[in-house]
């Protein structure tokens, strides 16, 4: 067994943590960070390296069997998808993942998303730059009504670390909170535990944090939408896959609610035809940036450097 210094440690997709300073990693041996690889360059950067560290790039069969040294996957996230966790591990080859790290940046653009919703924060900006509100001359601009989330019914799909984070929060804005349970146990005891259609009937704003699984994949489609308040909001921090896309898009234009924000998609970036991208102003966008805040991205790192240990 090497020792960590000459541990060679290759980082296939580095561009995927920005700015964030990879020292704790350099500290666990002799580092190589690719920005982006593409799937066929994988097999010829990995093929002498004890660990390989991968974001969203593929580790499959034929990439484990061309790296001889391979003796640990590292995957800078919480999922394990990318990685063929039980071939790896018929090889001896352990495959450690971070969780944790995001909870904290997760639920503040889950907020971030639900009192611009509530607030029309966009709408009103944009009044003041594009100069409309110093035209119109009165000192306030009540051309577009909001609402408070005090009193509102906040409905959560997915009661895990996250979604109780938001409950807490949630809870001391003033909105009462359900959820919904995508496994069939309602786990938590704090909250009640209702059926989806109750959710979906009950709820002032709907906010998704569960995973991605053949439970939830498509769980929300045009009839489950049709089903919310047309005041309603939508906001999805889970998976894009949960919402059925092009279904979300049609309600909202069709009015069925009056507005939703997701930070996830099917397909990561979003091709330029999507139709989310036909929306309008009632669909706020952020490009899967919830997990990703200074902090988090520093805590990902940290906790990488500590699962980079042969031995361990």
């Amino acid at each position: 067994m090497k020792n960590s210094y000459q541990t060679k440690i290759v980082f296939l997709d580095g561009d995927t943590l920005g700015d964030t300073s990879l020292d704790p990693i350099h500290q666990r041996g002799d580092l190589t960070v690719y920005p982006r690889t593409r799937q066929d360059q994988v097999i010829e950067r990995i093929a002498d390296c004890d660990v390989v560290i991968v974001n969203k790039v593929l580790i499959r069969k034929q990439e484990i069997d061309a790296a001889p040294n391979l003796k640990l996957i590292c995957v800078a996230a919480t999922g394990v998808n990318n990685v063929d966790v039980a071939y790896a591990s018929e090889k001896g080859i352990p495959v450690r993942n971070v969780a944790g790290y995001s909870t904290e940046s997760v639920v503040q653009v889950t907020f971030m998303h639900l009192l611009n919703l509530f607030g029309q924060g966009n709408y009103f900006d944009q009044r003041i730059k594009n100069g409309t509100y110093t035209q119109e001359g009165l000192f306030t601009d009540l051309s577009r009504s909001f609402r408070e989330i005090n009193g509102k019914t906040i409905g959560i799909i997915g009661m895990g670390t996250i979604g109780q984070r938001v409950a807490a929060i949630a809870t001391a804005f003033g909105m009462r909170v359900c959820y919904y349970s995508t496994s069939g146990t309602s786990h938590c005891k704090t909250y009640p535990s209702v059926s989806l259609d109750e959710l979906l009937s009950q709820s002032d704003v709907i906010s998704i944090h569960a995973p991605l699984n053949a439970t939830t994949k498509g769980l929300l489609t045009l009839e489950h939408l049709q089903k919310m308040k047309p005041t309603a909001f939508l906001i999805n921090m889970g998976r894009g896959g949960i919402v059925v896309e092009k279904d979300l898009a049609q309600a909202l234009m069709n009015g069925h609610l009056a507005g939703a924000a997701t930070d996830v998609f099917e397909q990561e970036p979003i091709p330029a035809d999507h139709p989310y991208l036909q929306v309008g102003e009632k669909l706020l966008l952020t490009p899967h940036i919830g997990w990703a805040s200074v902090e988090a991205r520093d805590l990902l790192v940290k906790k990488l450097a500590d699962n980079i240990s042969l031995d361990k």
